[in-house]
């Protein structure tokens, strides 16, 4: 599948879900004096989360463009040293304002890498945050994940914070596995690489 494909069938997955597509905001965030740039999907929706504003919908689906050149989640010294960071990209999102939480985002996820994009689920791996039990057990009874492909991970790995301020809080991550033959090839330690990131 082309990037475009993949973009429309995860926004078209949401929406059938019940989420409202909405577009991209700004690269540099207007009323922010916090962030330089726009640096993840949530940007757009942190007055909901600190209680500043009202959601207009529940459930919300977007592919938000992201800079990360400074700041906390600053990728340009990792550009060419690994096959996967880069400065400018399209972050996929799907978000819920006090309607859904850990178990049906975690099945939405899991649905749609093995559903519509086909991912064979031998390739998938998984890490939750290091006390995020509840995580941990949808992980491996709702889902059936193979204990031995969930791994725990502490803070640095696993807490996922916007900024120095801001929304926060415990995170599940899933990885595609490239397989043994990436371990042979030049920035072998992407042979994991994370596709998708759940934060509670």
């Amino acid at each position: 599948m082309k990037s475009t494909q993949i973009r429309e069938s995860f926004l078209r997955y949401f929406e059938r879900h019940g989420h409202v597509r909405l577009p991209s905001s700004s690269l540099v965030p207007a009323d922010d004096p916090s962030l330089l740039f726009t640096n993840a999907g949530i940007v757009q929706f942190k007055d909901i989360l600190l209680g500043c504003s009202r959601p207009e919908h529940r459930r919300v689906t977007t592919c938000q463009r992201c800079v990360r050149a400074g700041g906390k989640h600053n990728d340009l010294e990792n550009v060419g040293c690994t096959t996967r960071h880069h400065t400018f990209f399209e972050m996929l999102g799907n978000f819920s304002f006090g309607d859904y939480f850990k178990r049906e985002a975690i099945r939405y996820a899991w649905d749609f890498l093995t559903g519509p994009l086909r991912l064979p689920r031998e390739r998938l791996w998984v890490t939750v945050y290091e006390n995020d039990d509840e995580a941990g057990d949808i992980w491996l009874d709702d889902v059936g994940l193979a204990p031995d492909r969930l791994g725990r991970c502490g803070e640095e790995d696993n807490f996922w914070m916007i900024g120095e301020v801001g929304p926060c809080g415990p995170c599940t991550e899933i990885y595609y596995d490239h397989g043994p033959r990436a371990s042979s090839l030049p920035l072998s330690k992407d042979r994991r690489v994370e596709i998708w990131n759940l934060v509670f």
